[in-house]
């Protein structure tokens, strides 16, 4: 017999949605958030390059702005299923330069049923703001970078407060129309994009210079691309300055749009990549950036947490790993127990040596809470299920690199040490990543009996890759498995090249 299904099921938590229709690309995000915890379900993106239709009287075409209605047409029908008060419609820099935007804006409205608002660039660059500062959070004051179709915004802020921020008139789509005729690509194309941007930056270069931040973030578009070049070429890297200068060689001798053809750039990123590309390089130069990493989000993002107040004030780190815990099962008292011992290890390790950076500590941390995660699938390879995992669940708070070290981390915190486990992390990092991976795989053992009783003060010495640690007097006597564990792992790390003693 079958049984009866039940029709008066009552959906739980509510839907929102963010709709922005960029210069280059219009955007769609719905979400669904529940007990706290914001849910993306749907996600849709459409190239409209309605920057692409102005003209030099700022008109937009009758053929982008009908490009335009018809991507609209698509996101009418989903939005019908929320309430209009979860809605948030806006547009960005074109709508704001075409003289006969309004036209475009009446038949948008109608399209979608919903007031479609043209925000100013400083409010733009606020969203924005607050989109990266949720998804990617970070100690310290940090700067953010969106280059979007016509305009870039540049911000300062700390946490989830913009401090000081501008919207600049150039964009990937409009410099791609001006500098790149015919889509030549060519070293004096680049050069003219360059100059021009550079004479752009020229009143706004000098203050934002003159503040103290910590760490650039860069908002999807040309970042994105060019991470997910990184990541295809097998680097797992910020964004530097060589690499982009690498970048503009390969664009040039490739000659033309057409041609370009770089491992790991998506056919629908080409016709705008080189001018994206002469901007970031720009930035970079005059903004004296020494690395980038990719935030989770960007204005969607902003928009969507601009709704959700109550959200806002939450510790984003902490709010995700929670959730990543309950939804995996997680042993919290181990998790927690695990990750004391590992930061306290830490500690100790940054007193002594230069390995550590900004961000050591969230990265061990967090991969030390979620360092059992596989064992929601079985327990034989659990660490590389937890790595599997970690590669294709979303971590809000954290950097694109930072969820990559995170995996890999929980991916090598037992058994056999691979020799090449971080040689695809730049140099810089790669020493900084050996030192957590030994820290969290001692801290594991430590922690084998799963009792708070049984984790001893321990004292950790370092001298280079040779590493002493110093248990409580007749600690390991009295603890038999847990000083054979420690056995193995001394023998693991010889042969990964490092030195444990245990005293």
């Amino acid at each position: 017999m079958q049984p009866e299904l039940q029709h008066d099921a009552v959906v739980h938590g509510e839907y929102y949605a963010a709709v922005d229709l960029g210069s280059n690309s219009f955007h769609m995000v719905v979400v669904h958030v529940v007990n706290g915890s914001v849910q993306i379900i749907g996600k849709v993106k459409q190239k409209v390059r309605l920057a692409a239709g102005l003209n030099d009287d700022m008109e937009l075409d009758e053929v982008s702005m009908e490009r335009g209605w018809q991507c609209l047409q698509t996101f009418a029908e989903r939005l019908q299923d929320i309430p209009r008060s979860n809605v948030k419609v806006v547009a960005t820099a074109t709508l704001r330069l075409a003289v006969n935007a309004a036209d475009f804006i009446h038949k948008a409205e109608s399209i979608l049923g919903h007031k479609l608002e043209v925000i100013s660039g400083e409010e733009e660059a606020r969203q924005i703001y607050l989109g990266v500062a949720y998804t990617s959070a970070n100690q310290g004051n940090s700067l953010v970078i969106d280059i979007g179709g016509a305009s870039t915004e540049i911000i300062i802020g700390n946490d989830m407060h913009p401090i000081h921020l501008v919207s600049l008139d150039m964009g990937c789509v409009t410099f791609i129309e001006r500098h790149f005729p015919k889509g030549q690509i060519t070293r004096a194309n680049f050069d003219k994009a360059q100059q021009k941007a550079n004479a752009l930056l020229d009143s706004v270069a000098d203050t934002f210079l003159c503040f103290d931040w910590h760490n650039c973030l860069g908002a999807s578009g040309t970042p994105q691309a060019i991470t997910e070049i990184l990541v295809a070429q097998g680097i797992s890297d910020a964004i530097r300055l060589d690499y982009l200068y690498k970048l503009r060689d390969e664009c040039i001798a490739c000659g033309h749009i057409d041609n370009l053809n770089i491992k790991g750039l998506e056919e629908s990123r080409k016709p705008i990549f080189p001018s994206g590309l002469a901007i970031l390089i720009t930035l970079f130069e005059r903004l004296k950036i020494r690395d980038m990493n990719i935030s989770g989000g960007a204005l969607r993002e902003g928009l969507i947490y601009g709704m959700l107040d109550n959200l806002q004030e939450n510790d984003r780190r902490s709010q995700t790993l929670n959730h990543t815990m309950k939804r995996y099962h997680i042993d919290r008292h181990h998790a927690e127990s695990v990750r004391g011992l590992a930061l306290r290890l830490c500690h100790q390790l940054c007193a002594q040596t230069s390995l550590c950076h900004l961000d050591t500590e969230a990265v061990l941390g967090a991969a030390a809470t979620l360092h059992e995660i596989g064992l929601h699938v079985e327990f034989k390879k659990h660490h590389e299920h937890g790595a599997y995992l970690l590669t294709y669940i979303d971590l809000p708070g954290y950097t694109k690199l930072q969820r990559v070290a995170i995996r890999d981390l929980v991916k090598c915190h037992r058994l056999a040490i691979k020799s090449d486990t971080f040689t695809h992390y730049h140099e810089e990092v790669r020493p900084m990543l050996e030192g957590l991976l030994r820290v969290l795989r001692i801290a594991v053992v430590l922690c084998l009996r799963r009792q708070n009783k049984h984790i001893p003060e321990v004292e950790l010495k370092v001298d280079g890759d040779d590493w002493t640690l110093i248990l409580p007097q007749g600690w390991l006597a009295a603890h038999p498995l847990i000083n054979a564990e420690l056995a193995n792992e001394t023998w693991l790390q010889h042969r990964a090249g490092w030195k444990l003693h245990c005293l």
